[in-house]
C-alpha cells in the first residue's frame, strides 16, 4: 500500500474511535428528546462524572493493591455507571420532572442551570486542573512497513469499537424485546395514551435517564483512558459534540445518533489529519449546518406528524 493510503487508514480509525464515544454520549440526548421531546444538556457534565468516578475507583484499587487489570476494569465500569445512572435519575427528578408540561424553554433553562451547578461541583470537589488518567489498557497492532509509515491500531482502540458495539447491541434488543422497551417506544408515540393503557410514564421517563447516563458512563471511562487526562469541562466539550452528532443523524433515532457520532468522529480526524487540528470544530459544525439546511429532521430522523 502507498504511505497515503496508510495514512487514510489510520485517520479513518481514529475517527471512528471518538465517534463511537460520541455515539454513545449522544444515545442520552436522543433517547430523552425522543420520550420527552426535551434536550438534556446536563448529560454532557454526567458522562464527566462518570470519568471522575472511573478515575477514583482505578486510584483506590491501586491504593488497595488491586492490579488484576479485568477486576480494575470492571469495578471502574461498574461504579461509574451507578454513580452516573444516579446522577441521571436525580437531574430528571430535580431538573425535569417539576417543569414538565410547561413552555419549553423552561427545562432548557433548568438544564442549563443543572450543567453549571455540576461543572462547578466537580470544579470545588476536585480542583480546575487537568487530572492524569491511567491507560490501563496499552499495546497495539502495527501495519506497515517499519521504513514508511505504519497504521496503528491500539487495544484500547479496539476495546473502545467492541465496548460500543456490545453496548449498542444490548440497547437495540432491550428497546426491541424487553418489557420497558415496549413501553419506552409507547411512551415516545404518545406519552398520553401511554398513561390511559396504565404505563408509568414517570418511571419509564426516569429509566431513560438513567440508561443514557449508564451509556456515558461507559464513554467517560473509554476516553479517560484514550485521551490520558480529564478536567472539569471535559464533558461540556464532549457534551456539545455528542449533542451536535445527535441532531446530525437525526435526535430522536438511535441508529441516527450511533451514524451522526461516527461521522463526526471521522469528519474531526480527517480535518486534524489533512488540514490541522484547529479547524476540526469548524468543519464538524459547518457539516451539521448543511444538513440542517437540506435534510432539516437529520439523516434517519423523521419528520414530526402532529397529532389531532
Amino acid at each position: 500500500m502507498s504511505e497515503a493510503l496508510l495514512y487514510f487508514i489510520q485517520q479513518l480509525i481514529n475517527g471512528l474511535t471518538i465517534g463511537s464515544a460520541y455515539a454513545l454520549i449522544a444515545i442520552g440526548y436522543t433517547m430523552v428528546y425522543g420520550i420527552i421531546g426535551m434536550i438534556n444538556f446536563a448529560h454532557g457534565e454526567i458522562y464527566m462524572i462518570g470519568a471522575y468516578t472511573a478515575l477514583i475507583a482505578i486510584t483506590g484499587l491501586a491504593t488497595l493493591g488491586v492490579t488484576w487489570l479485568p477486576l480494575v476494569l470492571l469495578v471502574a465500569l461498574v461504579c461509574a455507571m451507578i454513580v452516573s445512572s444516579s446522577m441521571g435519575w436525580a437531574v430528571e427528578r430535580v431538573a425535569y420532572r417539576p417543569v414538565r408540561g410547561r413552555h419549553r424553554l423552561i427545562p432548557l433553562i433548568s438544564a442549563i442551570g443543572m450543567s453549571i451547578f455540576l461543572q462547578n461541583y466537580v470544579h470545588l470537589a476536585q480542583g480546575s486542573r487537568n487530572i492524569g488518567f491511567p491507560s490501563l489498557i496499552e499495546g497495539s497492532f502495527r501495519f506497515g512497513s517499519p521504513e514508511n509509515f505504519q497504521v496503528s491500531l491500539s487495544f484500547i482502540q479496539i476495546t473502545i469499537f467492541i465496548t460500543t458495539l456490545i453496548c449498542m447491541t444490548a440497547l437495540s434488543v432491550f428497546i426491541s424485546r424487553s418489557r420497558t422497551g415496549r413501553a419506552c417506544r409507547a411512551v415516545s408515540q404518545d406519552l398520553g395514551m401511554a398513561s390511559l393503557l396504565g404505563i408509568d410514564t414517570n418511571r419509564i421517563i426516569s429509566a431513560t435517564f438513567v440508561i443514557g447516563a449508564a451509556l456515558a458512563a461507559v464513554a467517560g471511562l473509554l476516553l479517560g483512558m484514550y485521551y490520558g487526562s480529564i478536567d472539569p469541562l471535559f464533558g461540556f466539550i464532549a457534551g456539545l459534540k455528542a449533542f451536535t452528532a445527535a441532531v446530525l443523524g437525526g435526535i430522536g433515532s438511535i441508529p441516527g445518533a450511533m451514524l451522526g457520532g461516527l461521522i463526526l468522529g471521522v469528519a474531526e480526524s480527517m480535518t486534524s489529519g489533512y488540514l490541522s487540528g484547529e479547524y476540526k470544530d469548524v468543519i464538524s459544525f459547518s457539516l451539521l449546518i448543511l444538513i440542517l439546511l437540506f435534510k432539516p429532521t437529520g439523516l434517519l430522523g423523521k419528520p414530526e406528524v402532529e397529532k389531532i
